[in-house]
């Protein structure tokens, strides 16, 4: 059997944890900054961690995230 293929766009945008969890970088923080508020801007540098609900899916796309 072949090897499975990681979702090339996938693996750009999502990193493992230390403790096994998905991280990703939120949206929005790319241009038309000066319309944002300085509290929004703030919030979007942080990393996100994937809602449970949505693991499954994101594993599906990177086989070998594990």
């Amino acid at each position: 059997m072949p090897k499975m293929k990681s979702n090339s766009g996938a693996k750009k945008r999502f990193r493992k944890t230390g403790t096994g969890k998905i991280k990703f970088k939120k949206a929005y923080k790319n241009h038309i900054l000066t319309t944002k508020t300085t509290k929004k801007k703030r919030q979007m540098r942080n990393t996100g961690i994937i809602a449970a609900s949505d693991e499954r899916k994101i594993r599906r796309l990177l086989p070998y995230l594990a």
